[in-house]
């Protein structure tokens, strides 16, 4: 991860660089009378990639697409050009609208395999007689990572001749790094969020409060249990509130569970049943620190407590070859999925505390974004509810990923 996001910060300075000899070439524009032709051309190529990257830089969607595709055209020198995303064709410029599922297939395959391609005229037939479109170039688009996100595809009237090849391929890595910088200032955004949330959600006041008064309660009349509880307490606020380290071990992340199921069994009695399936071989994985304790907090506060008679919490580890999937999982209560996806896309979008209704989507909200954040969009949380059918939450995180490791 550090040298990914090294690789992306040289791509930073790169830009800078390039603003500044855009603003040099610029002045020299304006004195025509200085200004040489090929710092004129200069000056055309770097401001055309200024127009382009603005709308890259906010990441491959539709509308960025159909922003940058014309600029993007420009700097390649194609009779039309398009651009994708892993499904579908965002946008076309120039020649090739006809062509769109040879196109789109074409780039289909590029990013399921990461190599370019070129495309000849057998591969792009059409019925138009007038049809001048007779190859393309195809050249995969990749973020961070080193993950394919895309395609840039590069139209010709003739077979793509050398020049237009080579112009396509460094336009797309130059597109690609646009859109891994698009995805850094996501990261950046979603874990500034998640660490706000962190704070937030880092130990629950109602469980303070319930704690202290489960606590209360056999003070008199079994003392040492108390003692015991009192114990059990200060070592789950002393992970919970710990200084140092982003990451700890799922082995760390269950004790420190144990002993708030051992707290919140002391106020429930035997209406709270707990069942625990941890592989051995997934203890020492890695993950983002408190990413699983407000997951079942969430089951005993949100789904087991308003539910009458006896619930049982399960959380579940087991080995798949490179990751740890993890579950934890309620008969509780459960909750209409809509009202769920709803309340985590509010706070997605709000920076102010949440009510007090809102502490299940803060705890999902804040562990998927840190798991996103750490490990990759493709590493969210899976969320499976509905209203009388309990909740269960799934994770998945890989055993070894660059840069994290407990105590980091």
């Amino acid at each position: 991860m550090g040298g990914n996001v090294s690789a992306v910060f040289g791509v930073v300075s790169l830009v800078t660089a390039l603003g500044a000899a855009l603003f040099a070439v610029g002045r020299l524009r304006a004195r025509r009378g200085i200004a040489t032709a090929t710092q004129r051309a200069t000056y055309e190529v770097l401001h055309t990639a200024g127009l382009a990257a603005e709308p890259l830089r906010a990441g491959l969607s539709p509308a960025g697409a159909a922003k940058a595709v014309r600029h993007l055209r420009a700097l390649v020198g194609a009779a039309g050009l398009a651009l994708t995303d892993r499904d579908a064709l965002l946008a076309l410029d120039g020649r090739g609208a006809h062509h769109g599922d040879q196109l789109l297939g074409a780039a289909r395959r590029a990013v399921s395999t990461g190599r370019s391609t070129v495309l000849g005229e057998s591969e792009l037939r059409c019925d138009r007689v007038d049809c001048p479109v007779r190859g393309a170039v195809v050249a995969p688009l990749t973020g961070t990572d080193a993950r394919v996100v895309g395609a840039l595809v590069a139209v010709a009237d003739g077979p793509p001749a050398p020049g237009l090849v080579q112009a396509t391929l460094e336009t797309a890595h130059w597109a690609g790094n646009q859109l891994a910088l698009a995805e850094l200032d996501s990261s950046r955004e979603r874990l500034a969020r998640a660490e706000i949330r962190a704070l937030r959600a880092q130990i629950s006041p109602h469980f303070i409060y319930n704690a202290l008064t489960a606590i209360g309660s056999f003070v008199r009349t079994d003392p040492e249990r108390a003692r015991e509880l009192i114990l059990e307490f200060a070592e789950f606020t002393r992970y919970s509130f710990r200084a140092h380290g982003e990451f700890t071990t799922l082995a760390e992340e269950l004790r420190s569970i144990d002993r708030y199921l051992t707290i919140e069994r002391a106020r429930f009695g035997d209406r709270l049943q707990v069942r625990l399936q941890i592989a051995p071989e997934v203890l020492p994985v890695t993950l983002p620190f408190l990413c699983l304790q407000p997951l079942v907090e969430n089951a005993v506060r949100h789904g087991l407590s308003r539910k009458p008679g006896t619930g049982m919490v399960s959380i579940e580890a087991r080995d798949a070859g490179a990751e740890c999937h993890i579950t934890v999982e309620d008969d509780g209560v459960g909750m209409d999925p809509t009202t769920l996806t709803a309340g985590i896309a509010e706070l997605a979008r709000s920076t102010g505390d949440p009510g007090e209704d809102s502490g299940q989507h803060v705890g999902l909200s804040n562990v998927d974004e840190r798991l996103r954040s750490v490990f990759g969009d493709g590493f969210g949380l899976v969320v499976e509810t509905g209203l009388g059918s309990g909740t269960k939450v799934s994770m998945r995180v890989p055993k070894f990923h660059p840069g994290v490791r407990a105590g980091s």
